[in-house]
């Protein structure tokens, strides 16, 4: 995915309601979830701040200007606004 763990973990606890830490390379949450819930999670995520809305792959970086965020796409060179959490 080529993104910030810690954005990544931000983004679920926020989406779980939960507190989330960072350790050793892998996320804790307090509480207890299902496997299927975080996949889910992810694949939103990807969605929303990873693929490309007009080529559909992966190949994107987030680029901030200001107070915007933009998906740029490596791939196809579409530049798309995104709103960040």
């Amino acid at each position: 995915m080529d993104r910030d763990p810690l954005q990544i973990l931000k983004y679920l606890a926020k989406e779980m309601a939960t507190a989330g830490s960072f350790e050793g390379g892998k996320g804790y949450f307090q509480g207890k979830f299902s496997r299927e819930t975080i996949n889910r999670l992810i694949g939103a995520y990807s969605n929303r701040f990873v693929i490309c809305p007009v080529c559909h792959r992966p190949d994107t970086r987030v680029e901030r200007r200001d107070r915007l965020s933009f998906l740029v796409c490596e791939a196809c060179g579409a530049r798309s606004s995104i709103l960040t959490t």
